[in-house]
């Protein structure tokens, strides 16, 4: 019966059933030209970037359309916009344009001007703390148990952040929990005192970012008369309304329900402008906010030399310090006009998210393992019944079959496989996320002592889960969206590549494709140079290993065979299985690679000087977009495809690609033309510069966008995040290249063939061999790897030597999609990232980091393939698994 029940949950249900019939039929798509059949035109033509993508993070950051940001600009085009507090023409155009919009939103609220005022700040939680900061609060005394400021602990962090502004003036903040809330509206009116004048301010979302749940309205009204209170203290209430995540896709009408403060971002609902919000404030509470700060624009007079200042009658003018975004308050038209034309409005918004939702909700819950074990846990406080009660917003956990949690992170990066984007974490919501998850108070001063912060991927602890995943819907999302993520599931939990076709995101390489040998072959070591060497490349050089007459180098391209060592993973895959991992001598050095480029393909060799950073020119350069950012191959597999070689005799990197002629690049940069540029890597700030518009040029046209090449300054030094290495000297800190963590990666070959292993099962009717070992062992991207004797020992590992270097296992290597992309061809393939966290338990660990303890560069350093390795094994450790405590970045380079 479980068995008959996981096969059906691998189907899709139709569409229909996930309507309630007794409810009235829900709406998908919108009228007005753009019904269900001409949705995909309207994606097509007002959002034709998201072609291939399935966009589900709306409640993070909706999208704007084409259309809006096309009659934005001509807007700008056509007309001239200065400053509004100036009397000129063009000022006074855009004041009248301002109060229009003010106008416009209030409209877009059901409510005028009579009622409600609307203050622009840079976003909700400018909002937020404007009316923290404003609210006219009694701090707590002898005489009076002063005001008090309640939230619900479903609330966003913002929300909670206001507690630090009454705590300052004594002013009590008190956290009030949902199922507490409900209780008290059950018990009906407490006592109270009429004649009590304190003022008391209560917080709450009319939409949970966290669950999509949406509070009753209802509850405004009974909290200012007094039916309801948060907590039991007499006085008179004010509401704000967090109405951010609501209102994004749903009418608010402000008629109906009178909140004194309403904060709303503008961007949640039409995705352009963003750092644009606004409070809309109930003119009956207007009097009362207070305001210390003036800013240019808010007085209609004051004194330089005295203390003199009279405020502007407006509210508005009062708290808009300094002149507002103005050009961004004119695009608020615009959007509010194009949402309007598109969809009919917000409340065709409101029923079209919730049908898709509603679908969605329907489709996981019913998603079941062979054993019958759910698939995924969804965190609501509804049975999304109605869209008065739930959001477009879904929050779930990915479960095993033995019903444990896989990790946010782990799900987040299967689905960018996918092209799926989605939010993972708690969302700016610890209450929910406490509340959901079972975390207590305790478990989140544990989960931050052992590394754990707000924003990064350490998703399980211990077991337990720090967060979760969340998808969310906006007015453009289709069904197609809701199916591909739904496959995504399906595909990935219950391997049902038979039925869905497993999408494969493949590089458009245009001109460019995979590196052939014959395009790598031609390259041979040049002869000695004119240039003065370092004394780790003068050994080198010196030694013979650079010879033209000789056919075997010990630096050479990955792709031709190196030495005898390359010659063993050429072999059929048992064969390697049975040379490698049935040895019996001791452990050695079978491969060394260099990746000089970040992201870029490895440099193979066989003998390799080594400097503070680690292997010589590892890294030390990177590849950027026309913006200054670092590209990596998850934005762009192709820059596996650019061959880079170290010539160490004429101090030049030459690099290669597949269509493209060969360039040159020096290794080290005139000092007196160099202007260096800050850049960034992995939250380091790093001098670099740039290598100039020739290989600017060369890279942009392999790409077909604008790219530079930046290498770290010789003169810079970036220093790892903490000590590493038992024997370093006091005060000394290790120094890093471009690489993400440390300065050395190594992998076991017998780790490599037990996932070649698992990825190569046959099935009944014989699959051919997917993945090689060297394809696998390239996808790692390691600077070393090992012939081990069992697979993961060296998990086990504390320190070991190569020959008379010296080196600490700092932890283990957590992946990230990006050893999905095969490195000979830029192409996707997301079963590697899936058998590997299968098999890992759900941790997606491969490799370990390594940096060195000591180092003394007074004389030439080398690493060698064949190099005996001595490990020093862990006290105390079993298993593979490693403390919670041990935070590591994703490699993306």
């Amino acid at each position: 019966m479980a068995s008959a029940a996981a096969e059906s949950g691998r189907e899709l249900p139709a569409f229909a059933g996930s309507r309630d019939p007794s409810a009235s039929r829900l709406a998908y798509g919108y009228g007005y030209g753009y019904g269900p059949g001409s949705l995909r035109e309207l994606r097509a033509r007002e959002f034709g970037r998201l072609a291939g993508t399935v966009y589900l993070d709306h409640a993070g950051a909706t999208l704007f359309s084409q259309s809006q940001l096309e009659s934005f600009t001509n807007d700008l085009l056509e007309n001239t916009y200065g400053n509004p507090h100036s009397q000129n023409i063009s000022s006074k155009l855009t004041y009248d344009t301002v109060e229009q919009v003010r106008y416009r939103i209030l409209a877009h609220f059901h409510t005028t001007a009579e009622d409600y005022t609307v203050i622009f700040t840079s976003g909700s939680t400018a909002a937020l703390k404007l009316v923290a900061e404003a609210f006219p609060w009694v701090s707590q005394g002898p005489e009076s148990s002063g005001s008090q400021f309640c939230y619900l602990t479903d609330s966003h962090t913002s929300v909670v952040g206001m507690r630090n502004v009454t705590m300052a003036i004594n002013v009590t903040s008190t956290p009030v929990r949902p199922e507490d809330l409900w209780s008290a509206e059950e018990r009906g009116a407490s006592v109270s005192d009429p004649d009590c004048q304190l003022l008391h301010l209560f917080c709450y979302p009319a939409q949970s970012n966290f669950s999509g749940f949406r509070y009753p309205l209802s509850w405004i009204e009974e909290v200012k008369s007094g039916r309801l209170h948060p907590v039991s203290t007499p006085g008179k209430w004010f509401v704000l309304l967090d109405a951010a995540s609501y209102v994004s896709t749903s009418p608010l009408d402000l008629s109906a329900h009178q909140a004194d403060f309403v904060p709303i971002s503008f961007y949640k609902i039409f995705g352009f402008p963003t750092g644009l919000g606004a409070l809309l404030v109930h003119n009956r509470a207007a009097p009362l906010l207070r305001k210390t700060y003036f800013g240019g624009g808010t007085a209609s007079a004051y004194l330089a030399g005295e203390d003199f200042y009279i405020p502007r009658p407006s509210v508005a003018q009062r708290f808009e310090d300094g002149t507002i975004s103005f050009l961004d308050v004119i695009a608020l038209k615009h959007g509010f006009d194009t949402l309007e034309r598109l969809t009919g409005g917000m409340e065709n918004i409101k029923q079209h998210t919730f049908t898709l939702a509603q679908y969605t909700y329907v489709a996981l819950s019913s998603l079941r393992y062979p054993n019958g074990a759910a698939v995924v846990r969804i965190y609501s406080d509804s049975e999304f019944s109605s869209p008065e009660v739930q959001g477009p917003i879904i929050n779930f956990n990915v479960l095993d079959d033995k019903g444990n949690i896989i990790g946010y992170s782990q799900v987040d990066k299967m689905a960018s496989l996918y092209n799926i984007h989605l939010r993972t974490g708690c969302f700016c919501n610890t209450g929910a996320c406490q509340r959901h998850l079972g975390i207590s108070n305790e478990m989140v001063r544990k989960n931050f002592q052992a590394g754990h912060v707000c924003g990064d991927n350490m998703d399980l602890i211990d077991g337990q889960p720090t967060g979760s995943v969340r998808i969310s819907f906006g007015y453009m999302s289709t069904l197609d969206d809701v199916q591909a993520f739904l496959r995504f599931i399906i595909d990935t939990r219950l391997h049902s590549s038979g039925d869905w076709p497993v999408p494969q995101a493949h590089a458009d390489t245009g001109e460019a494709g995979a590196p052939s040998a014959e395009s790598q072959a031609d390259v041979t070591p040049a002869v000695m140079g004119r240039h003065s060497l370092s004394p780790q490349e003068d050994a080198l050089t010196g030694s013979g290993v650079w010879n033209n007459s000789s056919t075997t180098v010990n630096a050479v391209p990955v792709a031709p065979p190196v030495c005898d060592v390359a010659r063993t993973q050429q072999i059929p895959s048992e064969k390697a299985a049975g040379v490698l991992q049935g040895a019996l001598g001791p452990l050695v050095v079978t491969n060394l690679y260099l990746y000089p480029i970040k992201s870029c393909a490895a440099f193979e060799v066989t003998r390799w000087p080594v400097g503070n950073q680690g292997l010589l020119y590892d890294r030390s350069w990177m590849v950027v977009n026309h913006n200054g950012v670092c590209l990596s191959q998850k934005q762009e597999p192709r820059l596996c495809l650019i061959q880079p070689f170290i010539d160490l005799q004429q101090r030049i990197m030459v690099i290669k690609a597949k269509g493209m002629e060969p360039i040159e690049v020096p290794l080290e940069e005139n000092s007196e033309q160099t202007q260096i540029r800050q850049s960034r890597v992995c939250a380091d700030r790093v001098n670099t510069y740039d290598c100039g518009e020739k290989i600017s040029s060369w890279l942009s046209t392999f790409f077909g966008r604008p790219c530079h090449l930046i290498k770290q300054s010789s003169n810079f030094q970036r220093n790892a995040k903490k000590k590493h290495g038992k024997d370093q000297l006091p005060g000394t800190m290790a120094t890093l290249s471009l690489v993400n963590e440390a300065q050395y990666l190594l992998i076991n070959t017998s780790s490599i063939l037990e996932l070649h292993q698992q990825l190569n099962t046959s099935d009944e009717n014989g699959k051919q061999e997917l993945f090689s070992v060297k394809d696998l062992s390239l996808r790692f991207r390691a600077n070393i790897i090992i012939n081990g004797k069992r697979a993961f020992e060296e998990e086990k590992w504390d320190e070991i030597s190569i020959g008379s270097l010296h080196f600490q296992v700092v932890g283990p290597c957590h992946r990230c999609q990006m050893i999905c992309i095969d490195q000979q061809t830029g192409q996707r393939n997301q079963h590697v990232f899936q058998k590997l966290s299968e098999s890992r338990e759900t941790k997606v660990n491969f490799g370990m980091y390594l940096m060195h303890t000591s180092l003394d560069l007074s004389s030439p350093c080398f690493l060698s393939v064949g190099s005996q390795v001595l490990p020093v094994l862990k006290e105390n450790v079993e298993g593979h698994d490693l403390p919670a405590s041990e935070k590591h970045q994703d490699v993306t380079s």
